[in-house]
């Protein structure tokens, strides 16, 4: 009997549990239903063999860093100071970079002719304690090191005017303990009643004066919010800091709402005696921040590789389809590649970003003077991590990348560049037949995006370099984050528009310099320009009767100042460098250069600053290479804008032949910024940039993405093959991206004015 009860248990247990198994199975069904499988990580249909070559510009590595810092320590005779924080009459390593090759010796290389050139760096350092400047190269890296003062070779002078050195994290600690003792404590009254007394937040103008010498800054404060660069507060002071010794330094004018004054106790006894307009401080919503105004909901579309990533990064190369290149990130500079190739085939020897430049409308003295070089301060510096999602698509590729820059150790920024293939959602090119022979051909436009984003100071400036299956590359800049403003005083209205209580947003420009070193089937290239123009005809059939038709204008350009092209000036359409090689059909082999740019006026070169920017005369300038015409700018351009230490115009000066000639060519793109009301709180990238396209122009004999994987064709009847169709055959394909988890240490390297 008690077999029989057991039995009968282990029967209904039994069912019971093949029932939850059931049920179980039912809701697991459901709950998946409309999920569909995640993508195999493995699957890579895409191989690409990787070489070496890219190492000849790679950026220094975290070891070579320190091994040339302790290396530059270790030389008595410098008497560098180990501090992060330098005080100004102390000697300090301000720049480790690499040394680029000589191009000559870089080629021998990459062509398989000469060995690998040796590896340099090229260091920075400030004699604030001797009075000047000099760069030093060390190397050769991984050997037995030795170092050569090469400031006389760069620059035909042996050492470089103290004043010339950008403000150091050292100097600005002593900028902040002046002011906190100067002003806020000399003033206690009006910081409390005009500013509410709370901390002001200082933005310095540049350049620091208005001659050679000089290092006078205006600061201009701002409210203690997030986003401060939109909330003046109508107080603004100058600064004389160009002693060594930051005892000697003091106040030389303030200007209180639209006033001037000589001296603290001035402008203290002028608020006391009511014979100046205070500023009354009142709490205000802080229209600054990007905290979204309503709780984010949902996803925007994400992108995803159903067959894995078509491209491949391996140290700094890049692979991609029928595109190498390598890249780098100069903490000058920003964003550059190199040995950029085609099929095989070299098309440029070097894309980068040289310089921004913006010039600035005020009535007050913050903002009348300013005119930024974002090279002085770092372009690449302050390329911080990416945010995954938002700066770039979340299944990029992410590089980090190391720097040693007013600083006493390497520092390593993690995913501040990335790398993604791109639909750019529109098609490379397509066809309807709609007539005759009905058929249809295509190809989506995918290409490779290569990215940094640098944010310096107020803006945020979204670095792109782009390869398309047609052969050609592009280089655009998109610029967003807070535009600069000042108070409201009278005048202000001229120079801008009202977009916030007591806030003017300050008309300014933007330019852009690019260097692009075509290599078109060698280095012996010419320019050449293409153009229309109407001529009058008479028709064969009807000799009687004239038409208008347009004609091809061709021209060879033969020297550089023949090629140095104005802004504001006529200029050819269509601009060329060239091979003195043919196509098939006969036509020079060649790559166009085109230009992108909404630009404001260049500042009169009649103004003595303007030797320092004389690059943004030009949208296009062409020059034959030199290696010592490296960039078009300087680390010391902004602090000495009076006699810089590059001078573009200098380039063409020499007025060189560029037939069949090593060229280089030099482009400025850019924007004019009158800011709005939608300027807040931030400035959008839409309409916001320039840049140039590289296209290839009678290069090929035919569009070489015909022969891309990604092409359609179909006709009736075929709609559904999968043959040259692979759209047809997707929903075999679908599965879901296993994606990185979502991090961010982009916090970690923030400019630090206190030790940890």
């Amino acid at each position: 009997m008690v077999a029989q009860v057991e039995k009968s248990y282990c029967k209904y247990l039994l069912i019971f549990l093949g029932l939850i198994s059931v049920i179980c199975n039912i809701v697991f069904i459901c709950l998946n239903s409309g999920k569909v499988p995640k993508c195999q990580t493995t699957q890579q249909i895409w191989k690409y063999d990787h070489n070496d070559h890219g190492s000849v510009f790679a950026d220094l590595s975290e070891d070579e860093y320190q091994q040339v810092r302790d290396f530059m320590w270790a030389q008595k005779d410098l008497e560098i100071s180990r501090s992060a924080f330098a005080k100004p009459n102390e000697n300090f390593i301000f720049l480790i970079e690499v040394a680029l090759p000589k191009k000559a010796d870089a080629l021998r290389f990459l062509d398989g002719k000469g060995s690998k050139p040796a590896r340099e760096a090229s260091v920075v350092v400030f004699y604030r304690a001797r009075g000047y400047l000099k760069e030093y190269a060390v190397g050769p890296l991984g050997g037995s090191l030795t170092y050569r003062d090469v400031t006389e070779e760069k620059y035909s002078q042996p050492e470089l005017k103290v004043n010339a050195c950008p403000v150091t994290i050292g100097e600005y600690v002593k900028l902040f303990e002046f002011l906190h003792h100067e002003v806020s404590i000399k003033m206690e009254k009006i910081m409390k009643e005009s500013f509410g007394g709370q901390p002001l937040l200082p933005f310095e103008g540049m350049p620091r004066g208005v001659k050679s010498g000089d290092r006078e800054t205006w600061v201009s404060f701002f409210r203690f919010e997030s986003g401060m660069y939109i909330h003046p507060v109508g107080f603004e002071v100058q600064i004389n800091h160009q002693s060594a010794n930051s005892s000697q330094w003091f106040l030389k004018k303030l200007l209180y709402n639209g006033r001037y004054f000589d001296t603290v106790d001035d402008l203290n006894e002028a608020y006391d005696n009511g014979t100046v307009t205070k500023i009354v401080y009142k709490d205000i919503f802080n229209y600054a921040s990007l905290k979204p105004r309503s709780k984010p909901t949902g996803l925007g579309p994400q992108q995803s590789y159903l067959q894995g990533k078509r491209f491949s990064v391996k140290d700094n190369q890049v692979m991609y389809m029928d595109w190498s290149f390598a890249f780098g990130l100069s903490s000058l500079t920003g964003m550059r590649a190199f040995d950029i190739r085609f099929k095989g085939e070299r098309i440029a020897y070097e894309l980068s970003v040289q310089e921004a430049m913006s010039v600035y409308g005020s009535v007050t003295p913050g903002m009348m003077l300013t005119k930024f070089l974002d090279s002085s301060i770092g372009i690449g510096r302050f390329a911080h991590e990416l945010v995954r999602g938002v700066d770039c698509p979340y299944g990029a590729s992410y590089v980090d990348t190391y720097r040693y820059i007013d600083t006493n150790y390497t520092q390593r920024f993690r995913n501040s560049i990335c790398v993604f293939e791109h639909d750019i959602g529109r098609p490379l090119r397509r066809h309807f037949s709609d007539f005759f022979h009905n058929k249809y051909g295509g190809m989506a436009n995918s290409a490779l995006i290569i990215r940094s984003i640098t944010a310096i100071g107020n803006y945020d400036y979204v670095w792109d370099f782009i390869f398309y299956q047609s052969g050609s590359v592009e280089a655009r800049v998109h610029a967003t984050g807070y535009i600069s403003s000042s108070y409201i005083i009278d005048g202000s209205l001229r120079h801008g528009h009202r977009v916030a209580e007591n806030t003017l947003g300050n008309i300014h420009t933007h330019f852009i310099n690019f260097k692009v070193d075509l290599d078109i089937l060698g280095v012996k290239n010419r320019f050449q320009t293409k153009d229309m123009t109407f001529e009058e005809t008479a028709l064969p059939w009807m000799p009687e009767r004239k038409a208008k038709v347009p004609r091809l204008v061709e021209k060879q350009l033969n020297s550089e100042q023949e090629a140095a092209l104005r802004y504001g000036q006529p200029m050819p359409r269509y601009l060329h460098v060239a091979s003195n090689h043919t196509n098939r059909w006969g036509h020079n082999r060649s790559y166009r250069i085109q230009v992108f740019s909404f630009a404001g006026d260049h500042l009169p070169e009649s103004e003595p600053e303007e030797s320092s920017m004389s690059w943004a005369r030009y949208k296009v300038a062409i020059t034959k290479h030199k290696d010592l015409e490296q960039t078009s700018s300087s680390l010391y351009s902004q602090n000495d804008m009076w006699s810089p230490m590059v001078d573009f115009s200098r380039f063409i000066a020499d007025n060189e032949s560029i037939v069949d000639e090593d060229l280089v060519a030099w482009i400025t793109a850019g924007f004019l910024h009158i800011p709005h009301a939608e300027d807040i709180p931030n400035t959008v990238t839409i309409g916001n940039g320039g840049g140039v396209i590289l296209r290839p122009h009678n290069y090929f004999d035919e569009d070489p993405s015909i022969y891309s994987p990604d092409g359609v064709f179909f006709e009736p009847g075929s709609e559904s093959s999968c043959e040259y169709n692979k759209m047809a055959c997707l929903k075999d394909d679908m599965c879901a991206s296993a994606l990185e988890p979502f991090t961010y240490h982009g916090f970690e390297e923030v400019m630090k004015f206190q030790e940890s």
